[in-house]
């Protein structure tokens, strides 16, 4: 069993430097916490989350004896729609959010894969049942910012994965009890250098001078024009209103639907940065299983060394490429 616990922490070495569980007393402690925010339909905000919590204690964890709960979820007040989305283990919503009922093998790590919504305009106060090691905070390029208060947060930038751009905040060494407030700003995009560089071009080109100057309107030809025309009959400035509020009506309805468009595109959007999230999850789970099962069997006898080592190397390189695609999507 000791080989599956060595697997799986090689995997998350690769994503940040593993430090500071053994520091704490707690037997449980979050060593990352991955927390997607983005717009939902109906103005809510969607609030994906993927937890890893460690045992870091020799002896299996079946919570604190109190109650039947091993893993207890606090969610902020006024969350909704929970989706847990991890059908092997076992969980309960009770009043202020769920909790597990599926022990935590000795010096393991079971990964929380929920969701759930918050009201609109409503200020996000997350509550820490555990120590956390990193929480890694994840907003879609063009679906707004967060602000944070009560922890200190710390701007990883602008980076892409899967097709889809991502502005990432980084809070370390968050403690048990703790609580901070987090505020989804839909409309406020965080800063970007090419967006200020975008800007100061504009801002440059507006500034340039008019290098000539359009003849005047009412010269002796075009007027021959107009009479000689089907419509002399038309007041000339009323037909020149007319056509100007065709035209503005014409530019109005292009805007409407060109944002409708892209409003659709961002419900794409998240729906795939979602799509993707899930299989970053299942994959995981999916090698570590693999592992397991290899290891009970080689450890019943069922195949040779040579073989059992040939499969574990295959699996290691499996799982080494799934925690690199898993890096690329929060730096």
């Amino acid at each position: 069993m000791i080989k599956k616990i060595t697997v799986f922490f090689l995997g998350l070495l690769l994503l940040f430097p593993f430090q500071g569980l053994a520091a704490t007393d707690a037997k449980i402690a979050i060593d990352m916490h991955y927390l997607v925010v983005s717009p939902a339909e109906d103005g809510s905000t969607n609030m994906m989350n993927m937890v890893n919590y460690t045992n870091t204690s020799s002896q299996e964890y079946k919570g604190d004896g109190k109650s039947e709960a091993v893993l207890k979820v606090t969610l902020p007040e006024n969350a909704k729609d929970l989706n847990f989305l991890d059908s092997k283990i076992a969980f309960k919503e009770v009043e202020k959010g769920f909790i597990t009922t599926t022990p935590i093998p000795a010096n393991q790590t079971t990964v929380l894969p929920y969701s759930y919504r918050m009201p609109k305009g409503k200020e996000i106060k997350l509550s820490m049942d555990y120590p956390v090691e990193m929480m890694q905070i994840l907003v879609p390029e063009g679906m707004g910012s967060v602000e944070v208060t009560g922890a200190e947060a710390t701007s990883q930038g602008l980076f892409k994965f899967d097709d889809q751009n991502y502005f990432g905040y980084s809070i370390e060494g968050l403690k048990e009890k703790q609580t901070f407030t987090l505020v989804y700003k839909k409309d406020v995009q965080p800063p970007a250098d090419e967006t200020k560089q975008s800007a100061t071009t504009t801002d440059k080109n507006s500034t340039t001078g008019v290098t000539h100057t359009a003849p005047a309107f009412h010269n002796p030809g075009h007027l021959r024009m107009w009479a000689q025309s089907p419509l002399h009959s038309f007041n000339p400035h009323i037909f020149l209103i007319i056509i100007g509020a065709i035209i503005i009506a014409g530019i109005s309805y292009f805007i409407y639907f060109k944002r409708k468009a892209r409003l659709e595109e961002e419900r794409l959007g998240a729906d795939k940065e979602e799509k993707a999230f899930k299989q970053l999850i299942a994959k995981q789970k999916a090698i570590m299983e693999k592992i397991i099962e290899l290891e009970e069997t080689f450890d019943e006898g069922k195949i040779s060394e040579d073989d059992y080592h040939g499969k574990l190397a295959a699996y290691k390189q499996h799982l080494v490429q799934v925690k690199l695609n898993l890096r690329t999507f929060i730096e």
